[in-house]
């Protein structure tokens, strides 16, 4: 008998394991996203868009559609995202497992500040006008209009509207992975001299955290959130072995 597997998504692992998963005869999988995203990249099995209205309403849905195992493959810093799934996944008595991968890890070289939010990385910017590369969502980016002094290079999936009330910034569109010598050559073409980012692991935004070391940069690093203590995995691989042993639904 097939398990149905949901999975909240939005990040590069969790397509991949969707991948994986997609041609599995034990499991039929859906994949969730946010929907904040306007473009998001084609997924190997059906994408349900949108949220469900809070762990209650992501309890329901659990019950409705005889979900057996919910995955939580957000972002590192979806913290309200996997709060709920954890609440969720104890309303309805299906298994929770995350999949998160783990954090950067500073290096002798590296010039790190670590921050606990957005705001605290604009004051730490500083009052002399400096030019700063911004790797943020482009939702939490109305901080930085605090400080106008500095140049920035913004850097989103999808464009900032309405862009930020500040006289210098540019804005570019793009969609990881990016490798370090390409990464370089940007911070150096921009005549960067700070980086404001996430610690949000894995190999597909570290090309500026290489570069940034490479060419001697600060970083302005924004530390991780607090996530529920559930089961969890570091990678796609971990995660395939765990379902080969997942427990039964409690319902």
């Amino acid at each position: 008998m097939q398990r149905s597997i949901l999975i909240l998504g939005g990040t590069a692992e969790a397509r991949a394991l969707a991948g994986k998963l997609a041609g599995d005869p034990r499991f039929t999988v859906e994949l969730s996203l946010a929907g904040r995203t306007r473009a998001p990249a084609e997924q190997p099995v059906p994408v349900r868009i949108g949220g469900f209205g809070g762990a209650e309403g992501l309890a329901a849905y659990l019950n409705q559609k005889d979900v057996s195992i919910l995955i939580d493959a957000t972002h590192p810093y979806a913290a309200q995202i996997s709060r709920n799934a954890a609440k969720a996944a104890e309303m309805s008595g299906v298994p929770l497992v995350a999949l998160r991968r783990s954090p950067w890890l500073r290096q002798p070289d590296d010039r790190w500040i670590e921050v606990g939010s957005v705001a605290d990385a604009v004051n730490e910017l500083g009052e002399a006008p400096r030019k700063a590369f911004l790797t943020l969502g482009r939702q939490e980016l109305l901080p930085f209009e605090a400080a106008p002094q500095h140049a920035y290079l913004v850097r989103s999936v999808d464009p900032v509207e309405p862009p930020l009330a500040v006289p210098n910034a540019v804005y570019l569109t793009a969609r990881g992975p990016f490798g370090q010598a390409d990464e370089v050559r940007l911070l150096q073409d921009h005549g960067i001299d700070v980086i404001v980012a996430k610690n949000s692991g894995g190999p597909a935004s570290y090309g500026k955290i290489a570069a940034a070391r490479d060419l001697g940069i600060e970083v302005i690093l924004i530390r991780r959130p607090d996530l529920p203590d559930v089961p969890s995995v570091e990678t796609v691989g971990e995660m395939l072995a765990w379902l080969d042993h997942a427990p039964a639904p409690l319902k």
